[in-house]
């Protein structure tokens, strides 16, 4: 193949960027459209808060004009000054079935990053582990659930013949109503809310000034409860501000609660309606379709996706991430008898794998990998 690799600045070419997407999921039953939109804004280095700490330069592979993969290298500075290293990152990766022309898209994004003083490269990150990241690498017989990575399976080949080794998995559960409401379970839960004395409340998404200080605490269980994490990175209050104004826009209340002792909010659990459901349809990206399908098929969505789950250091023995659990699953069985994704969690996680196993009979049905090799 005669190709060539060329870095990107243009709104033409960034939009080519995004679209070219569609060109290596062709005849996939399971591939989700991402909506245009929000893939612009998550690459507007104007718009998105995290590019105030982050550089980053996308590539485009080209034969005759022809899309036939594409790279973004990224800087995440935050990252480098809470782990102390200079890891570069790269992300949004597409490619054909060919080791050439991915080597040659691995090329050009190392030596960028290697130029700016970078020692070692990891990913996938999209642009960050605060976002979609990481590659499928087991579990390509569904869909994917809202906000994580879904690829073709041999981008790991490709990763991989290019020199990456894994440096991490992380797991996606899936939760059956009839396992995970389990008799011994409801025993349990009953036990741990008598004992401990939590009160589990709904977050108000009407109240402004009640949703505000809800967000100001859960961003403060996040950094307390995630800082020690593999990969963690802080998000900056732009970002979880920014983040937090996406996910109010199709977040269930029932399904976003707060945990609190003597009125001190202690913990949060937040699972979200997969609209990948609704989005599965709308085969082009447009934001007119993609509202069209939100609203006619909304309501037959018979799945959620955990998403976040944490509880202050000094309550985390207490059982209360196993009562948030519980009354998300509760409450998803009210609204349309809903399974559950719990995801993603890290396999060096043993305390919530164990729970998730063998307290509420999750299945580990997907495996996502991030890479790493030196530069």
């Amino acid at each position: 193949m005669s190709v060539t690799v060329r870095p990107i600045e243009s709104k033409t070419d960034v939009m080519k960027f995004i679209k070219s997407q569609w060109n290596f999921y062709k005849g996939d039953p399971n591939f989700v459209p991402p909506l245009i939109m929000d893939r612009e804004k998550l690459l507007n280095k104007q718009k998105n808060p995290f590019y105030q700490h982050a550089e980053m330069q996308l590539f485009l592979a080209e034969e005759n004009g022809t899309v036939v993969g594409r790279i973004a290298a990224i800087i995440n500075h935050n990252h480098n000054k809470t782990h102390n290293d200079k890891i570069g990152f790269f992300g949004f990766f597409e490619c054909v079935h060919n080791q050439q022309v991915a080597n040659q898209l691995f090329d050009v994004a190392c030596a960028w990053l290697r130029e700016r003083g970078m020692t070692d490269v990891r990913g996938p990150m999209n642009p960050s582990i605060n976002d979609e990241c990481s590659f499928l690498v087991d579990g390509f017989t569904s869909p994917p659930v809202m906000l994580m990575a879904y690829n073709p399976p041999y981008y790991a080949a490709l990763a991989e013949g290019y020199g990456f080794h894994k440096e991490m998995d992380m797991y996606a559960y899936y939760l059956r109503q009839e396992n995970f409401r389990s008799e011994k379970m409801q025993r349990l839960v009953g036990m741990l809310e008598q004992r401990s004395k939590v009160k589990i409340r709904q977050m108000d998404f009407k109240n402004k000034a009640q949703f505000n200080r809800d967000v100001a605490a859960l961003k403060k269980i996040y950094d307390e409860a995630w800082e020690h994490n593999w990969g963690s990175i802080r998000f900056t209050e732009a970002e979880f501000d920014f983040l937090a104004n996406d996910l109010k826009q199709i977040a269930e209340p029932a399904l976003a609660l707060i945990a609190e002792i003597d009125g001190e909010v202690i913990g949060f659990g937040l699972a979200l309606p997969d609209i990948n459901q609704c989005l599965i349809h709308n085969k082009n990206g447009g934001i007119l379709g993609g509202v069209w399908h939100l609203l006619t098929k909304k309501k037959k969505i018979n799945l959620c996706r955990i998403i976040a789950l944490g509880v202050l250091p000094e309550h985390r023995k207490s059982g209360i991430e196993t009562i948030l659990y519980n009354y998300i699953g509760t409450n998803a069985q009210k609204l349309n008898n809903m399974n559950g994704e719990a995801s993603w969690i890290l396999e060096t996680n043993d305390m919530m794998n164990r729970g998730l196993q063998q307290t509420m009979h999750g299945e580990r049905y997907k495996t996502y990998r991030i890479y790493q090799k030196p530069l």
